[in-house]
């Protein structure tokens, strides 16, 4: 099991960290690689770090559009709240050696609650704390470096007074065993992405396929050729293509949430933050080409689109919507062959078809890639008091009145449509 085997390597990482206590080695191996940590905490300061990002984009192969400096750099825009409920403060760490340049960034962001006063609890999380927009969320470490960066990263954590407890994702062993070992540190049940390892060509592809899909794939298509319907697949990438294309799938995205007899799809981009936000990174990213809307045509009219990002050799599925109207030709199956296809054509490596387990993933056989989830609580009282009321608000009975009082008195965003 992926989810189990994920677990099992963060615990195995953290039990041999027990073993050698982390002040010793991290703080060798620091000195010696002569890293050292710049703590980012402007906007204009981030918009600089484009040769830190381009540097790690190509060293550390990376293959998710929410790593990227755009995504960032848009997302902070967007989504960064500074009201009297919450504040958020960028506290990006920013690894460098002083041999090979940028090593490490582990975009993490301190979210304050209440925004204002004297008593605030502090949480740290990697940029991307939204409702389903950023789907996965890692730091970006040059391979390697992954156990020297998590220690400068705690090193420089140390110093920082405001927060109470961090909440990791997307990490791999080498950084747990640079996490405390004071039993601060606690593993949570990972989260699964999926990826198609392609083929040279798609008939070669084709034929590793499961026949339960080979057979719904070949049914698609003839379909179509039986009832006389022409197919078109087209692709937008900029301009005024690509400002058309994300209308489209903002309709069909909606159309396909407003189903209730088939597998919920709530509408992601019904919030005027979340298009907004989506209209913005999708112009940033076609700058540097790596934005792709897929369409499906048939016969003259587009009735499906899937936004994917190209990135360095593999291809990353974002969301897609359809027209309930031609659903019974099952156009979000030819719409995805079609996009590994193109893949195939562009002799990309990988396709990922996003984190989250349904049918609709593992039909196609993919494998499922484990993205392990930890807290790590400030070893403190205040952090230990704050953490304990949290959760019990959280988990306990929310029907006993003083649950409720302090649930209502918990700040929480609005992600709302607007």
């Amino acid at each position: 099991c992926p989810i189990c085997e994920a677990r099992l390597q963060v615990c195995v990482a953290f039990c041999s960290a027990r073993r050698l206590p982390t002040s010793s080695m991290p703080e060798r191996h620091y000195k010696d690689l002569g890293l050292s940590v710049e703590v980012v905490t402007t906007s204009q300061r981030l918009s600089e770090l484009t040769v830190d990002y381009d540097r790690l984009y190509r060293v550390a192969n990376v293959g998710l559009p929410f790593q990227l400096h755009e995504w960032h750099i848009a997302w902070w825009d967007a989504f960064a709240s500074s009201t009297l409920k919450i504040r958020d403060r960028l506290l990006f760490h920013v690894v460098r050696s002083a041999v090979d340049g940028c090593v490490g960034i582990v975009p993490l962001v301190l979210s304050e609650r209440p925004g204002r006063g004297p008593i605030r609890i502090g949480t740290l999380a990697l940029i991307g704390t939204d409702p389903y927009i950023t789907e996965l969320r890692k730091p970006t470490v040059a391979p390697g470096f992954e156990a020297n960066v998590a220690a400068a990263v705690q090193r420089s954590l140390s110093k920082e007074s405001r927060w109470d407890w961090a909440h990791w994702t997307g990490f791999g062993p080498e950084f747990a065993r640079a996490l405390p070992s004071d039993g601060s540190f606690e593993p949570m049940e990972p989260s699964l992405d999926y990826v198609l390892d392609l083929a040279p060509t798609w008939d070669a592809f084709r034929g590793n396929l499961k026949r339960n899909i080979r057979e719904s794939v070949r049914h698609c298509y003839n379909s179509l050729k039986r009832d006389g319907i022409t197919l078109e697949f087209d692709i937008a990438k900029s301009g005024d293509a690509l400002k058309s294309a994300l209308d489209t799938f903002v309709r069909l995205h909606a159309a396909r949430a407003g189903l209730d007899d088939t597998v919920a799809h709530p509408d992601r981009f019904a919030a005027a933050s979340t298009r907004a936000f989506l209209y913005d990174v999708c112009q940033r990213l076609s700058a540097r080409d790596i934005v792709r809307v897929f369409l499906l045509k048939l016969s003259g009219e587009v009735v499906a689109a899937r936004i994917a990002f190209e990135i360095n050799d593999s291809l990353y599925m974002y969301y897609s919507g359809y027209d309930p109207k031609w659903r019974k030709y099952s156009v979000m199956t030819t719409l995805v062959t079609e996009a590994i296809k193109y893949a195939i054509d562009r002799k990309l490596t990988t396709v990922n078809l996003s984190a989250g387990t349904d049918v609709s993933k593992t039909r196609w056989g993919a494998r499922a890639v484990p993205f392990p989830e930890a807290m790590q609580l400030r070893a403190r009282a205040r952090s230990r008091l704050a953490s304990k009321l949290y959760r019990t608000a959280l988990s306990a009975d929310r029907n006993h009145p003083v649950i409720r009082l302090l649930v209502k008195a918990l700040p929480r965003r609005n992600w709302s449509p607007s």
